[in-house]
């Protein structure tokens, strides 16, 4: 029954899964191929909050015998969070497809 609830609280975009770690954001399924990351670099404030404005966008293989510049397929920067977002659904999705 605990796993069922932490599936329900589970952050989805797109139909896969985002979680959190301290700057750095993993996008997608590790069971899968490849998974993006995304690692804010700069925050700005905004009322009572931390709004991302720079933000690293990764596509990684998760082959584990790869070194770790072998892992990185494609990368860029993005001005916010949404822009990464978006650009990583759409990477993901196209490396997926092959």
């Amino acid at each position: 029954m605990t796993e069922k609830k932490s599936k329900e609280k589970e952050l989805i975009y797109k139909g896969k899964p985002l979680v959190r770690s301290g700057s750095t954001i993993y996008y997608g399924d590790m069971a899968d191929k490849y998974v993006a990351m995304l690692q804010i670099f700069e925050t700005e404030p905004f009322k009572d909050m931390q709004l991302p404005q720079r933000v690293s966008v990764q596509i990684l293989s998760t082959d584990a015998t790869l070194r770790p510049k072998e892992r990185i397929k494609k990368k860029t920067d993005k001005a916010n969070l949404y822009e990464a977002l978006d650009i990583a659904a759409i990477w993901l999705h196209r490396m997926l497809e092959q």
